[in-house]
């Protein structure tokens, strides 16, 4: 979820633009549409030189900016890694097609059962999705600054931090934070309490220094703010890069998340979508994936893998479960309510 940094991409990548099939690429082709920055490039090498597919590689940086391309229908994606309510509205809205599972063995033999268990909240089923990466969204913080406990969404609403918080562009993770400051489900459906949310954020913003994705990370590792909303996956490299920083889950909840494999309803290269998902879920690829991005991983075969002990032991990456078991995932609400929660952050945004 979510970093973004200059690529080398192998094939043909064109970051966030159209990009014309070439008729002469035959069956040799996979079309993938994924996060920014959260694949280790190097692995879709070696996918291409191991099958003699070509990896044509695609980015977005939101859930909402990935969406409307798939339904628009405009460029035919294979593959795509969506979060949990994503997926769910990919589903409900006929997006995206079953898997052949048998056609995974990696991910049915490496993949930990409590992840398609959790994945149910979405993909009922588990038919359509293999969990990819995995985390919570919690408070970073520098102690060289913040000197207080930082246990509570609370501490984003103090005056002495004025200019010195990032908070996530995104409706949903925006909201949520004043959502649970009031007790209440990050899937709220009730609007007077969603608009409740959205007032405390409109009283916040006074004091926010930036409204960000993939930008906290840089800022925070070079001291520019002292707090920021950060996803789990994000908060060990930064630590890694500024000793100074900690990271915190607060207290009234927050949410467990999972980045998923799909593949697309209208894809057209259906056989090497599978072929790619399986190979991600390969543990000697995995592992290279995991020492590239830092996000947790739902492959079992990783961690034993894995040579770092700083990463291989962080309670960051590798949470103890009730970390993450006592935490929601996002649902889908239905497009009524998509339309309404958007509504609203862009009220934030615009006061």
């Amino acid at each position: 979820m979510k970093k973004i940094l200059a690529l080398l991409i192998f094939g043909i990548f064109i970051s966030g633009c159209s990009f014309a099939k070439n008729e002469d690429e035959g069956e040799n082709v996979l079309y993938v549409y994924n996060w920014g920055d959260y694949l280790d490039m190097e692995t879709v090498k070696k996918f291409e030189e191991e099958t003699g597919i070509t990896v044509i590689y695609d980015e977005y940086d939101t859930n909402e900016s990935m969406y409307p391309r798939i339904a628009e229908g405009a460029i035919h994606y294979d593959v795509i890694c969506p979060s949990d309510y994503m997926i769910q509205k990919m589903i409900d809205n006929d997006l995206i097609q079953p898997l052949d599972f048998e056609k995974l063995p990696n991910a049915k033999k490496y993949i930990g059962e409590k992840f398609f268990e959790q994945s149910r909240t979405f993909d009922p089923e588990n038919k359509y999705s293999v969990p990819y990466c995995w985390g919570t969204v919690g408070i970073m913080y520098d102690t060289s600054v913040v000197e207080e406990p930082v246990d509570s969404w609370e501490i984003l609403w103090d005056e002495k931090y004025k200019n010195e918080i990032l908070m996530q562009d995104s409706s949903r993770d925006a909201l949520m934070i004043p959502l649970k400051l009031m007790g209440r489900s990050m899937n709220e459906t009730d609007k007077e309490i969603i608009e409740k949310a959205r007032d405390m954020l409109i009283a916040q913003k006074p004091l926010v220094q930036a409204y960000v994705v993939d930008e906290a990370r840089d800022k925070l590792i070079g001291g520019e703010a002292a707090l920021g909303v950060v996803f789990s996956g994000e908060a060990q490299s930064i630590m890694d890069e500024n000793e100074n920083m900690d990271f915190a889950v607060p207290k009234e909840g927050t949410n467990f998340w999972i980045d998923s494999w799909v593949i697309a309803k209208d894809a057209e290269n259906v056989d090497n979508a599978h072929k790619f998902i399986d190979f991600m879920c390969r543990p000697e690829i995995a592992v290279i994936n995991f020492d590239h991005l830092g996000y947790s991983t739902p492959n079992i075969a990783v961690r034993e893998l894995e040579e770092d002990e700083d990463w291989k032991n962080s309670p960051v990456i590798f949470p103890d479960p009730e970390v993450y078991e006592s935490q929601e995932t996002y649902k889908y609400l239905g497009n009524e309510m998509d339309r309404f929660y958007n509504r609203q952050w862009m009220r934030v945004k615009v006061e």
